[in-house]
């Protein structure tokens, strides 16, 4: 059962990544614009992102199993619809349907399996196989992708999504139990439709403004809507009884610690995903197949990274080890920062990307950990829904700023360095950029999580049975 949630969340990871070795193929193919061959990334995104709180809602409120199933079955149709796509548009299209299957199955598919194992050493060890999987991925996308484009031709990647869905949701179906129907609590319609328009206005304002401006009249229109409708939301959840995110969900304070975290993670996560593929094809001249046989060892790491997180936390307690995990990735982040433009994969990329996928795979597990540690069981697809908007919106914030800070350094050097030379300057100032968001995330994680732990354990008074289950639940992060 777990292998089949966890082959769900593998799906998702994989279709963020395994169009990015491919889009130069798809952009002859389809005739798309520098600029709208983008949106066959953006697209994915801004459905995936905007959609998650509500993805995570009706889970709750419908049955997981049920939206899990149905969001398999809409992933794996536009992604078949994708691969035969005889036009830019539906392609496009069929990328945004795809996000939004996406963003039902990865809260409920999280929802599941945190309901199936409770805390203690069974969750530590889930969680473990959830990063494991979500880093696999990320970084197998990235693989697969080379391998279809070179061998078979673009189109396949999205063939073989679509094939292996169809074969996941024959898992979930069978080995996922069935559950009770509809539960008890309504749905917030104006919220929901609220914050996914505030999300939609904020994720398309980021990603136009990788290929636009900061200062475009379309991408500062987008950003003050997404600010208004952001406080009309919290107006509105407010005044509700049964809101979209209800204030119980913070109670312990770790929730909140935990997203931003998480968010700050995913600005660079997603943006390592994206730079590091271009400086191998556009800087080193590897061709797809090579550059994603060049993620492997990073994919690795971090499976191995997950695998140790449960038994590092027990060993070192959860903090010390997200600190630890947060500092080692920054590491290999400044590591990446020394590329050269005459350099090669294995002096240049090979060791930085051991180092980041170790602490990548420790600091997602254990930032999952604590964004849905003390969850009200019936909150628990939204709060899965929620950690995975933080990451998703991070990324697109970190993803933007990144791009916009390397696209700047590459113009202002190609004035007087060679082509290749002024992209690597680009590269490198947004892996330096990286490292100091880690190191800064990781003192947050010093200061924010031992306070909110200390909170936690001190000032809430507590009966014997729950200060052991508490411990308890401390030692397995």
């Amino acid at each position: 059962m777990l292998a089949a949630l966890a082959a769900s969340q593998f799906a998702v990871m994989l279709a963020t990544s395994i169009v990015n070795v491919a889009l130069p193929q798809i952009r002859t193919a389809t005739g798309l614009s520098d600029t709208g061959i983008t949106w066959v990334v953006n697209a994915y995104g801004l459905a995936f992102g905007a959609l998650l709180l509500a993805g995570g809602r009706v889970a709750d409120l419908f049955g997981r199993r049920r939206v899990l199933i149905a969001g398999l079955g809409l992933f794996a149709a536009a992604s078949l619809t994708a691969g035969m796509a005889a036009s830019s548009a539906v392609l496009i299209g069929a990328r945004a349907a795809q996000g939004a299957g996406a963003a039902a199955i990865a809260p409920a598919a999280l929802a599941l399996a945190m309901e199936q194992f409770p805390s203690g050493a069974r969750r530590g060890k889930a969680l473990g196989v959830w990063g494991a999987v979500s880093g696999a991925g990320g970084a197998g996308g990235v693989l697969l992708g080379g391998v279809l484009t070179q061998v078979w031709g673009w189109p396949w990647i999205f063939h073989a999504v679509a094939f292996g869905s169809a074969l996941v949701l024959a898992a979930v179906a069978a080995l996922v139990p069935s559950q009770d129907g509809r539960r008890a609590g309504r749905f917030d319609l104006l919220g929901t439709a609220t914050i996914t328009l505030a999300l939609t206005s904020l994720v398309w304002a980021l990603t136009t403004a990788r290929s636009a401006h900061w200062t475009d009249t379309w991408v500062l229109t987008a950003l003050g809507a997404a600010g208004i409708l952001l406080a009309a939301f919290v107006a509105i959840e407010l005044r509700r009884t049964e809101a979209l995110i209800p204030a119980r969900l913070f109670t312990t304070g770790r929730v909140a610690v935990g997203n931003l975290l998480m968010a700050l993670l995913g600005s660079v996560w997603i943006a390592l995903f994206f730079f590091l593929p271009l400086y191998q094809q556009q800087v080193l001249g590897s061709s797809p197949l090579a550059t994603g046989a060049g993620q492997l060892p990073l994919a690795a790491a971090n499976m191995l990274g997950s695998t140790l997180a449960p038994r590092l936390s027990r060993r070192v307690g959860a903090t010390a080890s997200l600190t630890a995990a947060l500092l080692t990735e920054a590491a290999g982040l400044l590591w990446l920062s020394r590329i050269d433009a005459d350099g090669s994969y294995l002096v240049d990329i090979l060791g930085p990307s051991i180092l980041v996928g170790l602490g990548l795979g420790v600091a997602f597990v254990q930032l999952t950990a604590l964004a849905v540690e003390g969850v009200a069981p019936q909150d628990a697809g939204l709060a899965g829904g929620l950690v995975n908007t933080t990451r998703q919106v991070g990324g697109a914030i970190g993803l933007a700023a990144l791009a916009t800070l390397a696209g700047s350094v590459t113009a202002h050097a190609t004035a007087h360095e060679p082509h290749v030379e002024a992209l690597t300057a680009g590269y490198r100032a947004a892996f330096t950029v990286s490292a100091g968001v880690l190191a800064t995330t990781a003192l947050l994680a010093l200061l924010l999580a031992r306070r909110t732990l200390s909170r936690t354990t001190i000032d809430t008074p507590r009966p014997p049975a729950a200060r052991t289950a508490l411990s308890d639940a401390q030692t397995q992060g």
